[in-house]
Parts: C-alpha cells; structure tokens; sequence
C-alpha cells in the first residue's frame, strides 16, 4: 500500500449551485485536496534479494515539487511507483520495515491501514475534515477527499500572511487609450471578467480581528480554490506520522475546477491561438504565482525576439544585396589572379587554385559584412533593454497580484526528515559537508573534461575523415571534402550534446543532493547553477573550439602541427572560420530546439502515457464496468508528475546563449528562436494543462536565480562578441588594409595582402603531391602574415601581422567599454518601477491608513458613547458599573484623555 496525494485538474459543477468545483457527498462542502490510497498487488510487491519477506513503501506523489530527500534514502526513489510518476522526481518512497520471518504479507498490509488511521486522525486533529470512499478496494488507488472549514482556513491565512482583498477600491485601471484597446482587441483572450479585473480592491495581510475590514461576500468564494488548496498543503507538509518516524510532505492541489481549465484549453493552450497574447492572470489563478511568472517571462522575451528578428533580416538582406560587389570575393572568384594554394594534406592532395573556394567566399560575406557589427552592438543593449523591461513587467505583476512586500515560502527540503534529523543537519559543520564539497567540485571538474574529450574526439574525427577522403581516387568526393566533414561532424556533435544534456541534469541533482541544502530554494539555486554550468559548457564547448582555437594551432607550411605524429591539425576554410561557426551555430541550435521540442517534450510524455494505458488497460475497463461515471480524480490520477519548471527556463536559457552569444555569426538566430518560441508557449500550455498534474500553487515574487543567470550572459555576450569580430572574422583585417596599406583607399588587393608566399622546395620529404595537376609549381600561397621566402627574416611573422593584432586588441577594449556604457546608460535611462505604479502604491499606502484611522476613530466614538452612557448612569443615582477599558484602543492612541466629556467629538488620532 502507498499513500499519494492527487491534484483534480477538471471537475464538473455542483448541483446544487455553490459555486464551480468538486463537493463532499452533502453537496456543501468543497473537496480542497484528494489523498491517493495505493493498495498493491500481493504478487507485484517484490521482495529484497535471498529473502521471503515483503517490504512495505508509503509513496508519496509530489507532481515534482518535493526535492528527493536530502540526506537519506528516500531520495533515491527505489521500488515500484505510482502510475504515471516516476520514483526519482515524481514519488518519494520511505522505508518502513520488513514483516518479520516467514509471516504472509497481511501484517504489512495492517501497518499500512494503521498508518493511514493516524495520518488521518492526526489531520482531523489539525482541523480538516475527511470523506472516504464507500467501497473499500483489495487493490489499487482509493481516495480520500480533504475540506478545510473556516476556522481552519482563517488560521492558515494569518499564519502564512496571506494578501486578501478589503472592501476598499484603488481605483486601478488600464492606461490604454480607447482606440488602441480597440486596435488590441482581436489579440486578447477571450476570459470572462477581463474588464472587472480592471478594477483592484486594496489589499492586506489577513487577519482574523479585522473580519469586517475585508470584501467577504461569501465564506464559500472568499478564498478562491489556489488559496485553500495551498493552506491544505500546508498542514499536509507538516503534518507528522509517529508510527514511520517521518512528515508526510508534499502534494498536489485543485483549484477552480471545469470553467478555469476549459478556458485554459481553449484560449491559452491550442496553437491556432498563437497570435494572441496570454491569459497570464488566468494561468496564475489556476496554477500559482510561480509558474505564470515563467510564462509572463516567456511572453516578454518572445516579444522582444520581434525586432531582434527584424533586424536581423534586414542585416543578413544587406549582406545579400551586397555580396556581388564585395570586392574581396570578386577577387577570390577571379580566375585571373591564379592564386595558386599550397596542398590541403600531406602527400595526396595537390596544388589548388583560390578560384575553387568561390562559392565559400560569397556565402561568408552573408554573414561577415560590416552591418553585423551593428548588429552585434544591437543585440547587447537589445539583452539590456529585455532585462530592464522584463523587471518592469515582474514589478506590474507583483502590483496586481498583490505580492509586494510578502515573503516567498521558505520550506525546509527535507520534507521527509523527522524533526531530531532536521536539528542534526542545522547542527551540521563545514567538516561534515566537506566530504560532499570536494565530490561536487571533483565531479564539475571531470564532467568539464568530458566535455572537452568529446570535442576533441570530434576534432579526431575531423581530421582523420579528411585525410582518408583526400586520399580518395574519386574525384566528387575530393571536391566535397570540407562539406561532408563539416555537416557529419556538427550532427554528431549534435547527438552527443542531447545524450550528455540528460546525464548531466541528472547528475547535478545526485550533486545537489549531497550538499544537504536546508531549503527548497536552496536546494533549487544550486541545483540550477550546477546544471547551467554543466549543460553550458556542453552546449558551447564545440561552438567555442570553432571560434577560437580552429586555425589557431594548425602552423604553417614546412612546419604543420600534427596530432598522433601522422595527421595534420585542420585549418579554417579559404573563406575564414566565420562561416564554420555559422553552419555550427545554426545546425546546434535549430537541432537542440526540433528534437527537444518534438521528441523530448512531445513524443516521450505521449510514450509514457501510452505506457500507462497499456498497463492500466484491464484495470480501467473493470473500473468503467463497476462504475459508469467515473470522478475526476480517477481521471486526474494517471496523469503525469510535475517536474518543475527548472528543465522549461534551462531550455529557454540556452537558447537566449544562442541569441546573444555568437550572434554575430549568425544574424537569423532571433528569428529562429522566435518562431521556436511561438510555439514553445503553446506546447508548454497545453502540456500542463492536459498531460500533468496540477502543481502546488508555490507564491514567488520573481523567477530567482534565472534573472542572475540572464544579466551574466548579457555581459559575457559583448566579451565574446567583440572577440569574434576582432578574431574570427575578417573585419579588422580589411579595416587595416583600407585604411593602412591600400594604394588607393579601397579593397583592391586585399587577398594578395593577406596571402603569404611559401617555397615548395622547403616542403619536408613526402609531403609533396606526387602528380600535380598544375605542372611544376614553384611558390604557393597560404593564409597568414609571415615574410618571404626571400626575405632575411623568411616565414617569421611579418609587421603586418603585429599591427592586425595590435588592432584586434585595440577593437576588442573598445567595442567592450563602449557598449558596456550603452548598456549602463539603457538601465538608467528606464527605471525599474513604472511611473503609474509608484503612483498606485503610494496611494495604497495612503488608503490603507486611512482605513485603520477610520477604524480606529469608530472604536473611539464606540467608546466614547459607552463612557457617556456610564456618566450618566452614575449622575443620576444609578448603581456605579465597572469601567471598560479597550486593550486594542490603547494600543493605537499616543495619550488617553483624563475625561471623555471633554473629548470634542472631531477628534483624530494619527497613531496608527
């Protein structure tokens, strides 16, 4: 037997019209959570190895909010799992002992019932009331339906400080003009209310001695599904079981039930509704503050991908209009230069005319051309400008969602720990956590070399395949060496990158587990930076080989570098390396965001669904026989764990590297992250809407450790971008040579500036192509600044070359200051809090006043009049009464005065 606790996604209405939402057999009172009884099989339950004995689990299904449990076995997430939650992330096991000897399994069975009486007995004791299923059966999930009264939830609410709404208006409202709202309309969601959700009530921590301050038109409505099914999880998760030693943590909630999820559907999580913006206040009613603020942010970063993505068309179109009057290509393409190159490979490649490379040449001016400068100016303080919106946007929603000045839940993360074993881990030392210290850092460090193993497997790879087809009789496959090496290669780049993705998730929660972290949000932050660096470093490690070091070490003709003693280091293509780094930017990215999209997050959830159904199948058309009209929480049960949403922003993070990163090797990468996201929105919706169980409504007032992540990557972008038009590309080249060497202040001659002259009688023996196609060739070029065979300082590097890299250098601190300075000027330029919410909270702030005064001078007056009525009960003889004295009153007056008759009736008190 299991214990789980159930999320109802969908329901149908009660009958007798209180209100949307599942009901206790009485129709009255709301279900607010399901607890999921999970009795197996005596066949299935298998027993440890060389032993008869059964072993018992209490499970507890967490839709992927509860951490696995630090520090003790739980974590590891061993047995057999609840349908559709996989042990690891969706189910937590806890041990609970062996049925001594020989003995049948019925003894474990009765611990199970026994602990299920005392969790239960102990929830009644915390106020909730319980309603079972009528039929008791032998096996398989049975339920148990949870109701928190009013006094229960008026509790909660002040214990967790808890926002509600007073009977006070503030008078917000949208500042769209009318004609603009018109404009827009087509592009809203249809959700009834939208216009009353214009209008905020001023808000304030609940309290129960001010009952009647608040807007409470119903007790049933006042607190709205998310709120009692987040006080629910709350007395779940501290709710403590003597008999396993253990705190039966976290579950799942139900809110809203058919009308929200309905509209969700159709509104939010369909693709023909691509066009119109989110209901982000919907998502946030039915699914918490935490993930609408991920898809508000989603929202924002994929509408600031729209002029990212305009102007990255309009440079690539430069680059195209302009590629045939590139005088640099022109020049490559011309046949009459006869730059005749030296040999490709040792022994079987022959001389080769720069002719050949034509189509090279062209294609790198697409990309390498002088408006991706501005384009890589652009989109650093396009980074800059998306963070400074994005914090806008965060601070309107904290506004109307009424999350200013709360304090987000801090939960312990060993949820499963008793109370002696979460002192012990508070009483931990450094000494203690060293051990697990030195293995993360140990762990990072060989996963790095991993990564950087398989690049340089791949580089292996390369050269190697390049070699062996050089040497091919075929003449196609000579010509299309380059090609072929280059496409083969990224792909297994590619395939490798998602492999390694998977692994090192999984290794950063092992990692994370061994910290021993004391909350959830702890335990979140280093659980997301060891996942960062390690699926960062995965990502860009091949992308970074190609921009950096490809080329860099291959040497020079006569004097090659050499790997294994046999194969030549590989050199970047006649064009540069720009349009390697293009080919493998765009195959990475647009590879990661289709099969991610398409396999990961779409066919392998329908896989494990399909799965379930199979395995279930003879178990639900029982069940369809016995009961016609099955409840929703036998719908809601098969469904899929929650995961968090770590694995969502780590997606859309790497990505925004893509964007910023090496963007200026590839202009069209906002538009593909563009249409990418377009439909990652809507796959994300219809995801949680229809294949998980609904997550517990977590409040939170931002999305954490990911905007740190963000403005890191912002700043790194300008050093990487600045190195790769300085070092990969040809940009600061041409500029020395225009404006430096040139005869006539333009282009003309610039390749045979840049081609260096080699003597092919100092080849090493061997090396030479035994029949050259092009005769006798005396001197051949090669890509490099070095002097003359003729010179007296022959192949050292020329001054040419020193004053190139004193300009790269130059360029690199310049491009860096300037737009580090944009950037600071963009940030203070717009301020983080928008104008007219300033204006609403300082007017909140004068209501909220100005209601407790109001208050407070009704009690005065109350008191007042019982003063006066106690006067003259006295002055006329009557039996003296004892005097009443107002213990709240005093609290909120600077000085009582001596006597109430003298006290004029105007009187304020400004002491609140």
């Amino acid at each position: 037997m299991s214990l789980g606790f159930l999320q109802v996604v969908d329901s149908t209405s009660s009958p007798q019209g209180y209100g949307e939402g599942l009901f206790f057999s009485d129709g009255r009172r709301k279900v607010d959570y399901v607890l999921v009884f999970h009795t197996r099989r005596h066949g299935s339950l298998r027993s440890p190895a060389n032993t008869s004995v059964s072993q018992d689990r209490l499970s507890v299904v967490s839709n992927g909010n509860f951490p696995p449990s630090v520090g003790s076995d739980a974590a590891a997430g061993r047995g057999v799992g609840v349908p559709g939650a996989e042990a690891c992330v969706g189910e937590v096991f806890m041990e609970l002992g062996f049925a001594g000897g020989a003995e049948p399994m019925e003894p474990g069975d009765l611990e199970m019932r026994l602990i299920r009486q005392e969790f239960e007995a102990n929830l009644q004791e915390a106020g909730l009331e319980i309603e079972r299923d009528k039929e008791v059966k032998a096996h398989g999930p049975s339920f148990t339906r949870l109701h928190a009264p009013w006094p229960v939830l008026c509790r909660e609410a002040e214990f967790l400080k808890i926002k509600v709404p007073t009977k006070t208006e503030t008078g917000f409202g949208s500042s769209m003009s009318t004609v603009w709202r018109k404009l827009n309309q087509p592009f809203q969601p249809k959700v009834p209310q939208q216009d009353q959700g214009r209008t905020k009530f001023l808000s304030h921590y609940f309290s129960r001695d001010k009952l009647h301050l608040y807007n409470i038109t119903s007790r049933e409505t006042f607190f709205d599904n998310t709120t009692r099914s987040r006080i629910v999880y709350e007395i779940l998760r501290r709710t403590v079981c003597v008999r396993t030693c253990q705190t039966i943590g976290e579950n799942n909630s139900s809110w809203t039930r058919h009308l929200g999820r309905f509209i969700l559907h159709e509104e939010w999580a369909r693709y023909g509704v691509f066009y119109k913006y989110q209901p982000i206040d919907l998502v946030r009613k039915y699914f918490g503050e935490k993930v609408g603020l991920y898809f508000a942010w989603l929202g924002v970063y994929t509408q600031l991908l729209i002029p990212a993505s305009i102007v990255g068309i309009i440079v690539f179109g430069y680059g195209v209009a302009t590629v045939d009057a590139d005088i640099p290509s022109l020049e490559m393409c011309d046949d009459r230069l006869n730059f005749t190159m030296c040999p490709l490979c040792d022994g079987a490649c022959d001389f080769w005319q720069l002719s050949t490379a034509c189509g090279t040449a062209r294609a790198s001016h697409l990309f390498d051309n002088p408006a991706t400068v501005f384009f890589a100016v652009f989109m650093s303080l396009w980074a800059v400008l998306f963070l400074e919106h994005w914090k806008r946007r965060q601070i309107s929603l904290n506004f109307s969602w009424d999350l200013t000045g709360i304090e987000e839940d801090e939960v312990h993360a060993v949820n499963t720990q008793t109370h002696t074993e979460c002192n012990d881990m508070d009483k931990l030392t450094w000494k203690d956590r060293l051990p697990g210290y030195f293995i993360n850092i140990s762990s990072i460090l060989f996963m790095f070399g991993l990564t950087f193993s398989v690049v340089f497997s791949v580089v292996i790879y390369r050269i190697t395949v390049s070699a062996l087809m050089a040497m091919s009789s075929d003449p196609e496959i000579k010509s299309n060496v380059r090609v072929t090496v280059t496409a083969t290669a990224v792909i297994i780049s590619l395939v490798v990158i998602l492999i390694l993705d998977e692994i090192y998730g999984s290794v950063a929660a092992w990692l994370t587990e061994l910290e021993i972290p004391k909350t959830d949000t702890s335990f979140e932050e280093r659980l997301v930076l060891k996942a960062f660096l390690l699926k960062f470093m995965n990502a860009y490690a091949p992308i970074f080989y190609v921009a950096f070091f490809k080329g860099r070490f291959a040497g020079r003709p006569g004097q090659y570098m050499y790997v294994f003693n046999h194969y030549r280091m590989e050199e970047c293509a006649p064009g540069g390396c720009l349009i390697e780094l293009c080919i493998q930017l765009s195959i990475i990215m647009l590879g990661k965001q289709l099969i991610q999209n398409n396999i990961f997050e779409i066919g392998i959830p329908k896989l494990k669904k399909l799965v379930r159904a199979l395995k279930n199948k003879g178990t639900v058309e029982k069940e369809k026989e016995e009961e016609k009209a099955p409840q929703q929480w036998n719908l809601d049960y098969p469904l899929a764990a929650f995961e968090g949403l770590t694995p969502e922003y780590m997606e859309m993070i790497i990505q925004f590297g893509f964007v910023s990163l090496f963007v200026a090797s590839f202009p069209l990468a906002p538009v593909f992250a563009l249409l990418n996201n377009v439909i990652e929105i809507r796959l994300d919706a219809k995801k949680f809407v229809t294949e998980l169980r609904r997550p517990v409504a977590a409040r939170a007032k931002d999305i954490g450790i990911w905007y740190d992540i963000l403005s890191g990557m912002g700043k790194f972008a300008v050093i990487i971008n600045a190195f790769v038009i300085s070092f990969t590309s040809d940009f600061i080249p041409r500029l020395v040579y225009q404006y430096m060497y040139s005869p006539t202040g333009t282009m003309h001659g610039f390749i045979n500036h840049t081609l260096s002259y080699f003597n092919v009688s100092s080849l090493k023996p061997g090396t030479l192509p035994s029949n050259s196609m092009l005769g006798e060739v005396m001197v051949c070029r090669y890509k490099d600044y070095r002097e003359p065979p003729w010179s007296p300082n022959a192949y050292q590097f020329s001054k040419d070359y020193w004053c190139v890299l004193a300009a790269r250098l130059a360029f690199v601190i310049l491009f860096q200051n300037l737009v580090m300075f944009l950037s600071h000027v963009v940030a203070w330029v717009i301020p983080d809090v928008p104008k007219t919410i300033m204006e609403q909270l300082k007017r909140e702030k004068k209501l909220l006043v100005d209601v407790f005064l109001r208050e407070e001078k009704e009690k005065f007056q109350l008191i007042q009049s019982l003063f006066a009525k106690e006067n003259a009960l006295q002055s006329g003889g009557g039996v003296p009464r004892a005097r009443c004295r107002a213990a709240s009153f005093s609290q909120f007056t600077r000085d009582i005065p001596p006597s109430p008759r003298s006290e004029n009736e105007n009187s304020r008190h400004t002491a609140v």
